[in-house]
């Protein structure tokens, strides 16, 4: 017994140095980046799909049917399928809208607005950041949004890479099986089924212009703040291993910035930072 209360206690002594570091950092920061994965919605009530057993907690139906998130959240099922494909993503959109963006990104945001620049950075397709209030100029959505649409087939489309605001997806969805039942929606330009404009596992026709865009003026953003930062904060919350966009890109650019970054690694589980490049910092 007191050998675990000694455990406990050096983890606890260990929490608040790092709590301590990481707040030092933001408060010397004038650049804050935001790099957040699926963690970050847990406090809105949104699932994070952490492993098979999280996925089938908020969507039990496909455990009887054997299917994980990665064999769900793929672009065959829209040709497949359709019902079963709108059933899944026309849920997911419905309860991320009818969601609120947790106090923690007004706080982020408060953050924000006190520094030189910020950027927010993240995998999440729910569009909170901007629902927060968070510029939008200055977000990139590196796994697209459900808040915005496409054609199913965007080569054969009049339309081509067009992509559209979606408003509010009314498709009707069996709570029992998960299957939307009703029109589905279609593509404006040719009729067709349209899908959510959202980058899938296996997905070649996924339409990333406006990510694209949003990207471009990241890096934009970051040639200027390596010219101009004195001090990075990179704030990274919520963001596993099970597809690491986020951690990468946390680690490359806290690298870039060199002796200047602190990386702050914000999650439950999985905290690790591996050695940093050129002299970046870093606190889990």
């Amino acid at each position: 017994m007191a050998a675990t209360s000694a455990a406990v206690t050096a983890a606890l002594e260990a929490n608040t140095e790092a709590i301590a570091k990481a707040a030092d950092a933001i408060r010397k920061a004038d650049t804050l980046l935001f790099t957040t994965g699926a963690g970050m919605g847990v406090d809105s009530g949104l699932p994070d799909f952490r492993g098979p057993q999280g996925f089938w907690r908020a969507y039990p139906p496909m455990q009887h049917l054997g299917l994980r998130f990665e064999d769900m959240s793929t672009p065959h099922w829209f040709d497949d399928d359709p019902p079963f494909a709108w059933g899944f993503f026309g849920h997911r959109a419905q309860l991320y809208e009818s969601a609120s963006p947790h106090d923690g990104y007004r706080i982020l945001g408060a953050w924000a607005a006190a520094k030189a620049r910020a950027f927010s950075f993240t995998s999440n397709v729910d569009g909170h950041w901007e629902r927060s209030g968070f510029d939008s100029e200055r977000i990139v959505e590196c796994h697209g949004s459900l808040r915005h649409l496409q054609c199913v087939a965007p080569r054969r489309c009049p339309g081509k890479n067009a992509i559209w605001p979606a408003g509010t997806i009314d498709v009707g969805v069996d709570p029992t099986t998960f299957r939307a039942s009703g029109s589905l929606p279609l593509c404006p330009h040719c009729s067709g089924l349209a899908r959510p404009n959202v980058l899938m596992f296996g997905d070649g026709r996924w339409v990333s212009d406006r990510t694209v865009a949003q990207e471009t003026r990241f890096e934009r953003w970051l040639a200027d703040a390596r010219a101009e930062a004195r001090a990075v904060a990179i704030i990274e919350i919520g963001a596993g291993l099970a597809v690491p966009t986020i951690r990468l890109t946390s680690e490359e650019t806290a690298s870039k910035f060199g002796p200047a970054a602190t990386l702050i690694r914000i999650n439950p589980a999985e905290s690790e930072v591996a050695p940093l490049d050129d002299g970046a910092r870093s606190v889990s």
